[in-house]
């Protein structure tokens, strides 16, 4: 989360170092600033030591002297959503409890220049769609697999890919990275960990085999208590009162469709396609104590609808009201399907055993090396009903359950700030709603979204994204790419601006297939401007035209302004598909080489060192 310095009674500072100070706090989180809070406690002790003085290192102060590169770890994460993160600190706290000397460090904040030093190296690296790395991974991976990349002969290392195995490219970031480090001659501990959706089954392992290397490979730190202490310039964040494992009963204040009508043609007063449906939906918080910020998401656990679960059943000739213990749990084979299983989202690991019960030799044999387009292709396509239908096969109940994935959360971009709506939350929800194979198909999460009433409860809870924050400086510009479902975190973005007073302009790129249709918030928009919480809107709507409209084209169509704000210090934020993703930064890489005057690469480092200063900012899923 953004850095928010806090107030000083009595301050040593003359206003404009307080100012410079406010600016290189700008966006950091709470590692880097961990981190910054020991490099200056570093600097005090050089000018005027003091024994024993304790250095914070990543989340917590080690209580320990200031450690060699030799005898520490450094544990390194690269997160998208904060799973990464999550795991990174784990360890990070076991080797601290352990006696050990430790460093966290999140990639984008980690000096490279210090690689050839490190003795002892954690990677906790996430997986972005396919097979690429977190944003704030980038730079670290291209300084990795460039030609400045040092030997490692001296370095000790081990991997922990987190991914998504429904994707054909399943951990291949932390797959390339481990093998990078063993090129550059460094020694791999034990053999890379790659954990899919239910992480635990796979992290815990890896952090025990981390820690027993660790014990091996370090000296205990020293244990004398430091004479000096460092103030945090934030307090570590309490833990969340509620998870995916223990979410809030949240009651559904409202759900209504926001899609527009097409005014023209046979769909004439239908709210959207029939394909095409976006509701808006708001939640009570009201006495879970739950607090979120601009940018970050609302997690729900939900239930795979009956119109899911049902073909399953029919497919594979299963009762569904049988009952099925599994793990010391008992509930009937429906039960499970609905609310404990991953039923529209494939495996590798699945399609693999299915294709042994079914033997099923063309199914084999997409699961090969070399075959990897053809089973991205499948995967997105195909849902189990479908492999089940083209690839019949008889499964037992407790073989089935134990061969599909734990039913994972899903998590929506927040569409409110807390300063307007107050005990509310507010979600922009697309209802993925297509024909496959000559059926209609409805998503699992959306759908069941779409179901609730005024009245029902949803199990919810909240996940920070720190990645994706407000500047701290209110007078900053912010420049926003939201289009469809993409625009809700900046919904909460501007309302935040406006009840807050921040003095910076809003400028959002807008974009869906029709006017009508999918202008989503329009008349929230047009208040906007009118009260001067926006400052500028620009459009694109892809089909109300003869030729493709995008937001990628709005940006170069205005690239001179655009580059004048980012030069002028301002924010970009991107939030959407993957691939829309890729699109906005191959544009913004163009603007940046034509009006800046650089070629390709320098175009690329100036996008590169925005993301690392936390001046641009994706969330893309």
């Amino acid at each position: 989360m953004s850095a928010v310095p806090p107030a000083l009674s009595v301050s040593p500072l003359p206003e404009e170092r307080k100012a410079l100070l406010a600016r290189v706090v700008d966006g950091l989180d709470s590692a880097s600033l961990w981190w910054l809070s020991g490099f200056t406690a570093g600097l005090a002790q050089a000018a005027h030591p003091a024994p024993q003085l304790a250095l914070l290192q990543g989340a917590a102060a080690t209580g320990a002297p200031l450690a060699t590169p030799g005898e520490r770890a450094t544990v390194l994460y690269g997160s998208q959503t904060g799973n990464a993160r999550r795991v990174a600190e784990g360890l990070a706290s076991e080797l601290e409890a352990a006696g050990l000397a430790v460093r966290l460090v999140r990639t984008d904040a980690y000096p490279t220049r210090e690689l050839a030093s490190e003795r002892l190296l954690y990677l906790v690296i996430s997986t972005q769609g396919e097979g690429d790395p977190p944003d704030d991974a980038i730079g670290f991976t291209e300084f990795l697999k460039g030609r400045r990349a040092p030997r490692l002969p001296e370095l000790k290392f081990a991997v922990l890919g987190l991914g998504d195995s429904s994707y054909a490219d399943f951990c291949g970031i932390s797959r390339r990275l481990d093998a990078r480090l063993a090129e550059l001659g460094a020694t791999r501990l034990f053999a890379a960990g790659e954990a899919d959706l239910d992480i635990d089954t796979v992290a815990g392992p890896w952090r025990t085999q981390a820690l027993e290397q660790a014990r091996r490979t370090l000296k205990p730190a020293a244990s004398a208590a430091p004479t000096a202490t460092v103030t945090p310039l934030r307090p570590a964040a309490a833990a969340p009162a509620y998870s995916h494992a223990a979410p809030f009963q949240a009651e559904v204040l409202a759900n209504q469709s926001i899609s527009g009508r097409d005014f023209k043609g046979p769909a004439f007063g239908q709210h959207g396609a029939a394909d095409k449906q976006v509701r808006h939906l708001e939640l009570s918080l009201q006495g879970s104590g739950l607090s979120y910020q601009p940018g970050d998401a609302l997690g729900f656990v939900h239930r795979n609808p009956a119109a899911i679960v049902e073909p399953v059943l029919e497919a594979l000739a299963l009762d569904g009201d049988a009952q099925v213990s599994l793990q010391g749990h008992s509930r009937s084979l429906r039960d499970w399907l609905a609310g404990h299983r991953e039923l529209t989202r494939l495996s590798r690991p699945f399609l693999a055993a299915h294709a042994a019960q079914a033997r099923a030799s063309e199914l084999n044999a997409l699961l090969a090396p070399g075959r990897t387009s053809d089973l991205s292709a499948l995967l997105g396509s195909h849902q189990l009903v479908d492999v089940l239908r083209r690839w019949p096969a008889e499964w037992e109940p407790e073989g089935l359950l134990a061969a599909l994935r734990p039913l994972a959360p899903r998590l929506y971009s927040i569409a409110s700030s807390r300063a307007r709506v107050g005990e509310e939350v507010h979600l922009t929800v697309d209802v993925l709603r297509y024909q496959a194979h000559g059926v209609d198909r409805l998503g699992s999460a959306s759908g069941y979204l779409a179901a609730l009433a005024e009245g029902d409860h949803a199990p919810v809870y909240i996940e920070a994204n720190d990645r994706f924050r407000l500047p701290a400086d209110p007078a900053r510009d912010i420049i926003m790419v939201g289009p469809g479902t993409g625009v809700a975190p900046f919904r909460a973005f501007v309302q935040e601006r406006a009840e807050t007073g921040a003095a910076g302009r809003n400028w959002l790129f807008f974009g869906s297939q029709h006017f009508n249709s999918g202008f989503l918030y329009q008349s929230e928009w047009q208040d906007a401007l009118r009260r001067g919480e926006l400052d500028r809107l620009d459009l694109a709507f892809s089909r109300d035209q003869a030729h493709k409209l995008y937001v990628q084209h709005r940006l170069r169509e205005r690239g001179r302004q655009v580059y004048d704000w980012l030069q002028s210090g301002a924010h970009l934020y991107v939030c959407g598909s993957i691939a829309m993703g890729k699109d906005v930064h191959a544009a913004l890489q163009d603007i940046v080489a034509e009006h800046g005057a650089l070629d390709a690469q320098d175009a690329h480092d100036f996008l590169t060192a925005l993301q690392s200063e936390g001046r641009y900012a994706r969330d893309v899923y």
